[in-house]
């Protein structure tokens, strides 16, 4: 919609590069924005996102060198087939700038999304189990037609994230509102407190996966957050309250959940739960909440993406 006022009043042409180039300078713009236009299905975006790629010069660059640039121009939308069209373009045309370096774009695609999320793996505070250069080669093994990619390539490309995280813009400092811009789910629950076993009503959060809590709809910083690795969710009785569920650690019982919440003094301090009851309003609430809660756990569209993709591969072989 704002690319149509701006052509409507002859601020920017109709014309696609045109408008691809824009996009691309970005001054001003908001990244978050251009990343879920350019991952529109519509052909006219689909179109603007080959020309937006287009802009960027691969040629001469490795595989990291071009994701940096590639993944600093827009924030990556969250939506598994924006990603998949996104991801597709940038390898087509990585390999297009540099011809004979991988056998085909499955291969440059299905790498780009191994750095991916080994970036998130080395860098994230939330993993504990960081991934050696040797599981790197492991997952990556007969990517390339069948065949494996040289070690030394994968070496270069390893060290790149591993000594310096991707840059990924954000488009609101240190704000989290970003966050919580298009949630999985949110409404108000019933929580039971930690320590203290006393119900409160808190507005709930589901985004990215995790559960944030706030006092009030308006708060811009949570009460608490719940990372859902991990974690699983069930239905359960309460003789106090109806409609209930729980989110437990079926590894680690008895242990405390990894968690965090702001105490009185407004310190982000750890969380006391060794698993969280919630209650819902109606069983139907309660329902979708624990469907959505599982569909959070288990959904990763990188590892889903990257799977179909090597499946394809295979299928061809």
């Amino acid at each position: 919609q704002g690319i149509q006022y701006l052509i409507e009043h002859q601020v920017l042409s109709s014309d696609l590069q045109e408008i691809a180039k824009f996009l691309h300078k970005g001054e001003g713009l908001n990244k978050t924005a251009i990343g879920d236009y350019l991952g529109g299905r519509d052909p006219t975006n689909i179109q603007i996102l080959q020309a937006f790629v287009a802009c960027h010069q691969f040629a001469n660059l490795n595989l990291v060198q071009a994701l940096r640039q590639f993944l600093w121009s827009f924030r990556l939308p969250g939506e598994a087939q924006k990603i998949d069209r996104m991801m597709e373009a940038f390898a087509n045309w990585y390999c297009k700038c540099n011809p004979g370096v991988f056998q085909s774009t499955d291969t440059c695609y299905i790498l780009s999304f191994s750095i991916i999320m080994l970036n998130t793996s080395l860098h994230n505070p939330n993993v504990r189990d960081k991934p050696h250069f040797e599981r790197f080669v492991s997952i990556n093994r007969g990517i390339d037609n069948g065949g494996d990619l040289p070690e030394e390539l994968l070496k270069n490309l390893f060290e790149s994230i591993k000594n310096e995280p991707f840059s990924i813009p954000e488009d609101d400092g240190n704000d989290l509102t970003h966050t919580f811009f298009n949630p999985n789910r949110e409404g108000w629950l019933l929580k039971l407190g930690g320590r203290v076993k006393t119900w409160k009503r808190r507005w709930f959060i589901l985004t990215d996966n995790c559960l944030y809590y706030f006092e009030y709809t308006t708060d811009k910083e949570p009460l608490g957050i719940v990372p859902l690795e991990n974690l699983s969710v069930r239905k359960v009785d309460d003789p106090k309250k109806p409609n209930c569920f729980e989110l437990f650690n079926p590894n680690c019982k008895g242990q405390k959940i990894k968690a965090c919440k702001t105490d009185g003094d407004g310190k982000v301090v750890e969380g006391k739960h060794q698993s969280y009851k919630i209650s819902a309003a109606t069983p139907a609430e309660r329902d979708e909440w624990i469907e959505a809660i599982r569909t959070s756990i288990t959904q990763d569209p990188f590892y889903d993406l990257v799977s179909a993709r090597k499946k394809k591969i295979a299928s061809k072989n």
